[in-house]
């Protein structure tokens, strides 16, 4: 006989640590909301039920939400974690019960699968990573005790149960008046006995504070740009520094290809328009203009939307010149328009070994790879 499970999510939370003035789990992370996430991540075979703890101001969004997923219903949650967990679990009709934070939503189906076979096993699973700082118990200010740092674990969720198992617990622990839990492994130690601890994972993160958001937004992109030679000067420009050539890159602008296929990258990760968009070739403001210059108006357009840039890696192909005294010059050129420290920018230099244009010095091209932080 199938032995069925239920995924608790607690979804009643304010999000008041996060400085948000709604529940946080509302707010998008990278294009979708963060309770959506958690839900997707929990639509699989294994799972027969998905009950959603949700207060009474936001069960119309978050039924909303769950419109999509059809093993998913909404429970209404209480003034408690305590209380929302107890609610969901009077309703549930599964065997086992995975309980499950809404505010982590980078859990994987690995994890959750681990959890279930831990229960399956040994009546219980509480996702579980190993501590890696060494944690001190401290009273007003004053160290008391260093625990050996061997015997700590970081405690995540799911945590997953018999339901009647949790269900004992949660009903004693409120027949004693105590309705303050905010961790089920606790709770279920105090009435039903030791639970078993399973494979947790680093990235399954709970967003708690505003900054937690901000890392989780991060947006990768990707620009090129090719330039030929053929103008009558004797340099070119790459990332605003100029380097000694035969002659000098045809174009409209200064014809730094490096800082091209860079804004390009930065407005692809910000999703916005290519820089022909921004700066047309038939436009006589940008004839010969600087690079540089129209770069730092392409991270003003990044800062409008709340990026600002992270880490860069630049690969220029190019049969001459020769490029590699300049590079260090090219990385904290970058790094001073770009806010960033030069570690952040890789800016690496090859031929194309005498194939194509490149390779018979016709022309550069040049891959920019840029990741953006929400700020």
């Amino acid at each position: 006989m199938k032995t069925t499970v239920c995924a608790v999510i607690c979804a009643a939370g304010k999000g008041l640590r996060a400085g948000f003035s709604q529940n946080k789990l509302l707010i998008p992370v990278n294009g979708e909301p963060v309770l959506q996430k958690t839900l997707s991540a929990f639509d699989f075979p294994l799972i027969d039920e998905i009950l959603v703890a949700a207060s009474a101001e936001d069960t119309a969004e978050i039924t909303a939400l769950c419109a999509a997923y059809p093993k998913a219903r909404v429970v209404l949650g209480g003034s408690t974690r305590s209380e929302s967990v107890y609610n969901a679990l009077q309703q549930a009709r599964a065997d086992i019960v995975l309980i499950h934070d809404g505010a982590r939503p980078f859990v994987t189906r690995e994890t959750i699968e681990g959890c279930i076979q831990s229960v399956k096993t040994n009546g219980s699973g509480v996702c579980a990573v190993p501590c890696t700082d060494t944690i001190a118990v401290g009273n007003a200010g004053k160290l008391q005790s260093v625990p050996d740092r061997e015997t700590l674990w970081q405690v995540q969720t799911p945590q997953g149960f018999y339901r009647e198992n949790i269900l004992y617990a949660y009903t004693r622990a409120f027949e004693n008046g105590d309705k303050s839990y905010t961790d089920d492994s606790s709770l279920f130690s105090i009435y039903c006995g030791k639970p078993t601890l399973c494979a947790g994972a680093l990235d399954n993160i709970k967003l708690t504070y505003a900054r937690d958001f901000a890392s989780a937004a991060a947006r990768c992109g990707f620009g090129v740009d090719t330039h030929a030679f053929g103008k009558s000067q004797d340099y070119i420009t790459l990332a605003g520094v100029k380097i000694p050539s035969e002659t000098g890159l045809l174009a409209h602008s200064d014809g730094d290809v490096l800082t091209h296929a860079l804004m390009d990258a930065l407005l692809s990760a910000a999703g916005l328009r290519d820089i022909g968009f921004y700066f047309p070739d038939d436009d006589p403001r940008f004839k010969d203009a600087s690079s540089m210059e129209l770069l730092r108006t392409v991270l003003t357009l990044i800062d409008e939307r709340g990026f600002k840039p992270k880490n860069v890696s630049i690969a220029v192909q190019a049969e001459k010149p020769r490029l590699a005294r300049y590079i260090d010059d090219m990385k904290n050129t970058l790094a001073g328009a770009l806010k960033l420290d030069p570690t952040a920018i890789g800016v690496t230099a090859g031929t194309n070994e005498g194939l194509g244009y490149v390779g018979e010095g016709k022309g550069i091209t040049v891959h920019a790879y840029v990741l953006l932080e929400n700020k």
